[in-house]
């Protein structure tokens, strides 16, 4: 059974989880139990699509959304034919950026460059890698329960190659992110290679990695902060099977800001799903993971055409007419990828 995962399938939220573990090391008798779920629009509602191989490989159902789709094929035994699915994700544009200015109390919250999270929730969440919750690792599958430990590890380390390398994040291709995905992913090595080149909605660096246009955009400090978990399971043919579930905020500003600019906090949640396949039963390369499914949500990350980059919305690029779906890019409680908007339309966020 997979960490944070109830013995009926559901799932507590990063709240009740992190409770969870400060009352078990108190001694608390009872596991929180599964609080229900707000409704919230976060992204365009992902559709289904059937699909796999002959009778006896291991296979996954592919998912598409209404107009967008993304691919890839994960390497099996004899074979290199299994179809896995790739999420487009829900964009969402903060609206309210021009309120701060008309309210002294407003004005207090505004994040700054000494301060870029003052005023959001981010303010009191950890910072990097820290945020990132890994559990206890027991056996699983044809995994010991050191090789789970392990295997953990380098499911984090993806994390932090693919959204909080400082080089990644000033657009430099994820050399060391993409070493850990299973080399024998054809179609997922050939999507990487197409998409930072000629980035489109199915082939867009964005679904795996956090990158910013260093022309354009500037982080802001060194901190990057962070909220999420690890929870982990048994998989088909034995495989483990580590899901990551993090939302990272972004503060940034423009490329060329001296002194005290305009600071925007862009917010990317994602969640993967990886699998840590057994070599005797599938074509992959120690130390490596294929990829099951990936999607993610994003807030002040851009809304227009692909440019293999998140491209934040500063000064008279922001929306301000208050139109589109309401949308808080800090709650955690739902699925990554609920609900959807159309083609062109972005969601508005309540707070970021």
């Amino acid at each position: 059974m997979g960490a944070g995962t109830e013995p009926d399938g559901s799932s507590r939220s990063d709240e009740e989880w992190e409770r969870f573990l400060r009352e078990s090391v108190a001694g608390a008798a009872d596991a929180p139990k599964e609080p229900s779920a707000r409704a919230r629009v976060v992204a365009r509602r992902l559709r289904t699509e059937p699909g796999g191989g002959p009778d006896g490989w291991r296979s996954y159902t592919p998912a598409r959304p209404k107009r967008r789709t993304g691919w890839y094929v994960v390497g099996f035994l004899v074979s290199l034919a299994l179809l896995v699915v790739a999420f487009v994700p829900g964009r969402v544009v903060d609206l309210f950026a021009g309120d701060d200015h008309d309210a002294p109390a407003a004005a207090g919250r505004r994040p700054t460059m000494d301060e870029p999270f003052r005023g959001s929730p981010a303010a009191d969440w950890a910072s990097g890698a820290e945020g990132i919750t890994v559990p206890e690792a027991g056996a699983v599958g044809w995994m010991s329960a050191a090789q789970v430990e392990q295997a953990l590890a380098r499911s984090r380390d993806f994390l932090v190659t693919s959204g909080l390398d400082r080089g990644v994040l000033r657009g430099e291709r994820p050399e060391q992110a993409i070493a850990l995905i299973n080399p024998h992913q054809k179609d997922v090595q050939d999507l990487l290679k197409t998409a930072f080149q000629s980035p489109t909605e199915k082939n867009d660096p964005l679904l795996l990695f956090s990158r910013f246009q260093p022309s354009r955009t500037r982080l802001v400090g060194d901190v990057v902060k962070t909220q999420g978990r690890l929870t982990y399971r048994e998989g088909e043919h034995g495989a483990l099977q580590v899901t990551a579930d993090v939302t990272f905020v972004y503060p940034v500003t423009r490329a060329d800001a001296a002194g005290d600019e305009e600071i925007v906090r862009t917010i990317v949640r994602r969640e993967l799903v990886l699998n840590w396949d057994d070599p005797d039963k599938v074509t992959t390369e120690p130390g490596t993971f294929s990829i099951v499914s990936y999607k993610y949500d994003m807030t002040n990350g851009g809304c227009g055409a692909p440019t293999g980059y998140l491209t934040p919305p500063f000064g008279k690029e922001r929306r301000t007419d208050g139109s589109g779906q309401e949308v808080d890019p800090y709650d955690r409680s739902a699925p990554v990828g609920q609900g959807g908007f159309a083609e062109d339309e972005c969601g508005r966020a309540t707070r970021s």
